[in-house]
């Protein structure tokens, strides 16, 4: 794609060609933003100009300085961090990171227009190379190995049951890579909200290949070097998530098929009866009136707002799910209302679009238009005053099981029609109008769009309150408003190893909070398999039981013995883990990194780090190494290059173990095999029935002694947006001494008169200095401390 001169300005450098342009920005530093237009001629107001663009994506862009030094047939863009080669004659460029590292370069970008009825259609394509070294991960939810080479991708919302291990597409669109050769990261994000597909190297090694129905591919390099110097830009970009409420990370229950409140009360009754943690029980579709959204069901929860209560008293909150379809029924007030006020997606004839979801006929807010947003956030109001907690956006792909009036159109005898009432999935046409713009364009972006509308609704109703949303789908950005689950799994062995890399991929991807049905939500889960996905479950940021109609219940307690004892330990452990998760998903909202993290997060260069991928890092220093496979009691374990502790269970220690080396874990049923980084720490406290404060009246640190020791805590009430405290621990091993020294930021007050550490891998202490007590215990140092302790001295 030829190009011929170059505007330049002090934030914009533009490349034109006959037919292309080429625009370069910087949106952030080590961030360039790179506008590919290859049907110039068809999209453009004028020769010179390119049209303005929206984001659905993006919010934290800036214009930064660029600057420009030309040269024979080449000139180069260098910004902060990052510097763009672009060779005119064939328009494609090279990218280099500030130390002159080359990141990654594009082969060839072109495109073509063609007019067509009733919209005209457009194909544009970049190439990126593919050294042969190179690995390609994230990509949000997708199937297969961490390193995504090899395979092809469409990004295109669908609603999927049953999904399989090679099933694509799935229900989330994120086109954002993490590309890693040779221990360097570099980042791709396709900001396009059209369907798209992408081959990692698949038909041709060499190269990476993009496609769009767009008009063009808007794109943004991120500069490393590390991976989570990746992660933090492109959640810098795309925005990080909100802290959660506290309730939202503990034990949550949910089944299609809880019909009425008398089920509801039993399922917090059964939980509390056998000793089990529960924070929250989901409403599915059941609680509706004829499936219409925002109402109740008065002969099966004649009294939503005692139930709400009664399951408070028992610590439980309760979260309706809110499907995006209509029920296309007069008198309905949602209906009529949206209709007056011209609210609806309309077929391209102009009439509103009819379709079929649970409600039959079923019509569909246009959530791409702000006053639509803001209209769907205030039905909110009615289940906020109703006393449930939060809200589950499913079906939001949109999904649509069939359509009643999609093909309606002026007939044009000259014109063939080809893409008119085209349907890929159970959702809507690519032609169906969605305000001025078409359903291809927006389809990937309606979950974001009513994500956002329920967000902005929450805050402006319960503004004292942190909004907790569950969606099913989303695109770029959607962390910004909801939590996300990975949908309608099966319980199979192959679904419980999946998950893993399903959710490192989207935290990869900026999406922190994140789940899967546990233990599968179609098929018959086995009492072995409950318990191993539980334990892997403790370590994720979402942890919800779900299932369908049709198949057996699952609560812990159907399966018995021993299977309900180990299901209780992992609950409990989750829950004295909360300390450690609550101050990583405060992590995340700062620093947008995900909670679950692969091993080669913080072992770039390390090829075997970088396969092992049945296991992962919670925050930076736990290595998890659940069971997946069935029957299993041992496992194969690779450890990155340090010191690992092993603790497995949360439990006693074992023998400190050199890391660069794989080794098996011994692993019966009750055993999730963990390991400590020297230098590591978790912050426990003591498992309950529900939670209560995020301001902890009892902690425990576990430190693992190393030269240098690290680790933060974040506290404040669990809910709302008072009063927070950080704690910073730092130091460590100097010679033939221990020194570690505390520090706060905020106001909170404490909750606790005392702290107890336990320090791991430090031999008997000569003395200790700054604590009230302390005890060795099987190879242990055990020390109490006030609770506003500043130093520790262990002298050996």
């Amino acid at each position: 794609m030829r190009l011929e001169d170059v505007s330049v300005e002090p934030t914009r450098v533009t490349f034109w060609g006959p037919r292309a342009a080429l625009e370069v920005r910087c949106p952030l530093p080590g961030v360039l933003r790179l506008r590919h237009v290859p049907t110039l001629w068809h999209t453009a107001h004028a020769p010179r100009e390119l049209p303005p663009k929206q984001s659905w994506a993006v919010v934290g862009a800036r214009e930064l300085p660029l600057s420009v030094r030309r040269q024979e047939g080449r000139v180069v863009v260098a910004a902060e961090g990052l510097s763009l080669e672009v060779a005119l004659p064939r328009g494609t460029w090279s990218l280099r990171d500030a130390q002159g590292h080359a990141l990654t370069r594009c082969e060839d970008f072109s495109g073509e227009a063609l007019s067509d009825y009733p919209v005209s259609r457009f194909r544009s394509r970049l190439a990126l190379h593919a050294p042969a070294d190179e690995a390609w991960l994230g990509f949000g939810e997708k199937v297969g190995a961490l390193d995504k080479r090899g395979l092809r991708f469409v990004f295109w919302n669908t609603d999927v049951m049953p999904h399989h291990p090679d099933t694509d597409p799935l229900y989330q669109s994120i086109p954002f890579f993490l590309g890693l050769r040779q221990g360097h990261a570099w980042g791709f994000f396709l900001d396009e909200t059209w369907r798209s597909e992408v081959d990692v190297a698949a038909e041709d090694g060499s190269l990476v290949q993009w496609e769009c129905a767009g008009p063009e591919l808007d794109t943004y390099l991120f500069a490393g070097p590390l991976p989570e110097d990746v992660v933090r830009r492109y959640t810098a970009l795309t925005g990080r998530p909100p802290l959660p409420p506290l309730w939202s990370l503990g034990a949550q229950q949910s089944r299609w098929g809880y019909e009425n409140a008398g089920e509801i009360r039993a399922v917090i009754q059964g939980y509390r009866a056998h000793r089990l943690p529960l924070d929250c029980v989901y409403l599915d579709i059941d609680y509706m009136e004829g499936y219409k959204v925002w109402t109740w069901d008065r002969t099966r929860y004649p009294d939503p707002a005692g139930l709400a209560r009664e399951a408070a008293e028992l610590g439980v909150r309760l979260v309706p799910i809110i499907d995006p379809a209509v029920k296309a029924e007069p008198g309905y007030p949602v209906y009529d209302e949206a209709l007056a006020r011209d609210f609806l997606v309309r077929n391209d004839r102009g009439d509103v679009l009819l379709g079929e979801v649970w409600p039959r006929p079923a019509v569909f807010p246009d959530f791409s238009r702000e006053e639509v947003r803001r209209w769907w956030g205030r039905w909110h109001k009615d289940l906020l005053d109703a006393g449930v907690s939060g809200f589950w956006n499913d079906m939001n792909e949109p999904a649509c099981f069939s359509l009643k009036n999609a093909r309606e159109t002026f007939a044009i005898k000259t014109s063939p029609c080809g893409d008119l009432g085209k349907v890929e999935g159970p959702t809507l046409p690519h032609d169906a109008r969605h305000g001025s713009r078409r359903h291809v364009e927006v389809h990937n972006v309606y979950a974001l769009g009513m994500a956002r509308g329920a967000y902005e609704g929450l805050r402006e109703l319960a503004p004292e309150r942190r909004p907790f949303l569950l969606t099913r789908a989303g695109f770029a950005g959607i962390q910004r408003y909801a939590a996300v689950w990975t949908g309608d799994n099966s319980s199979y062995w192959a679904h419980l190893e999946m998950s893993l890399t399903m959710l490192m991929g989207l935290g990869l991807s900026g999406v922190s909070f994140t789940g899967v049905d546990v233990p599968g939500f179609l098929g018959r889960a086995t009492g072995e398999l409950l318990v191993r996905w539980m334990q892997a479950g403790v370590f994720y940021p979402l942890l919800r039981n779900h299932s369908a109609k049709g198949v057996p219940p699952q609560e812990p307690w159907r399966f018995g013995e021993p299977y309900l004892s180990l299901t209780r330990e992992c609950l409990e452990r989750r829950y004295r883990l909360l300390p450690t998760l609550y101050s990583l998903m405060h992590e995340a909202s700062v620093d947008g990194l995900p909670v679950m993290r692969p091993l080669v997060m913080y072992a770039p260069g390390d090829a075997e780090a970088l396969r092992a991928e049945d296991a992962f890092l919670f925050g930076r220093e736990l290595l998890v190494a659940p069971v997946v496979r069935q029957g299993q009691t041992r496992r194969m374990v690779y450890l990155p290059e340090g010191r690992w502790l092993p603790l497995f269970n949360l439990g006693a220690p074992g023998e400190v173990v050199e890391g660069g080396q794989h080794l098996i874990a011994v692993a019966p049923l009750d055993t999730v095999p963990l390991w400590l980084r020297a230098g590591g720490a978790l912050a426990l406290t003591e498992p309950a029935l529900h939670t209560t404060s995020a301001n902890w009246s009892s902690l425990t640190w576990h430190l693992h002694a190393a030269e240098r020791v690290e680790a933060r805590l974040y506290e404040d009430a669990g809910e709302g947006y008072g009063e927070s405290r950080l704690t910073r621990l730092s130091g460590g091993l100097t010679g033939e001494r221990f020194v570690l020294e505390r520090s706060t930021e905020g106001a909170l007050p404490l909750a606790r008169d005392t702290e107890t550490l336990r320090v791991y891998g430090l031999p008997t202490p000569k003395e200790v200095v700054g604590a009230r007590e302390h005890r060795v215990v099987d190879g242990v140092l055990e020390l109490t401390v006030d609770a506003g302790w500043q130093r520790l001295e262990v002298r050996l």
